[in-house]
């Protein structure tokens, strides 16, 4: 699959809920983690592949039961303390800064069988999981920058302004 970069409009469009798992949601999903997987990504949000649903991918090394996720319809239920701690995204390839993120979170989900999850996330797991939240919501991680950072990334990514 090819991922989006910035400013690909879709990186930035709200995902719709997904209400009902089709086989096709589920091929989608297993062509989401090859591509993952290819791009050497912690994550993957469906929209960062052109699809504006509520999918994501997190990365099995990132996880406590170690093996990859898919989680339909993901959302921060919790979130606790403050850390910063340096992202990158498949959707700004090159370009990585630091961004405050909460350390500790609690998240809810469902699984591609219809199961509601719950996960516990700390660290690089709580970092991932907020960041491919934040792309289903047309959210960036340049969108947590300081104004002084963002005119930074501006000019280093974006080119001299037309």
């Amino acid at each position: 699959m090819e991922i989006r970069t910035f400013p690909d409009p879709v990186l930035r469009k709200l995902a719709t809920k997904v209400d009902n798992i089709t086989d096709e949601i589920v091929r989608f999903s297993e062509n989401m983690l090859e591509t993952m997987i290819a791009a050497h990504g912690a994550g993957l949000a469906a929209n960062q592949v052109g699809a504006p649903m509520q999918l994501i991918i997190i990365d099995a090394s990132l996880t406590e039961q170690k093996k990859h996720l898919a989680i339909l319809n993901p959302f921060i239920v919790e979130a606790d303390m403050e850390e910063v701690g340096e992202e990158g995204c498949l959707s700004l390839p090159g370009y990585y800064e630091f961004v405050k993120r909460a350390s500790k979170v609690l998240a809810r989900g469902i699984d591609l069988s219809g199961k509601t999850l719950e996960f516990e996330c700390q660290g690089q797991f709580a970092r991932a999981m907020q960041h491919e939240i934040d792309h289903l919501n047309g959210v960036l991680f340049i969108d947590h920058l300081s104004p002084v950072k963002k005119n930074i990334f501006k000019k280093k990514y974006a080119g001299p302004a037309k």
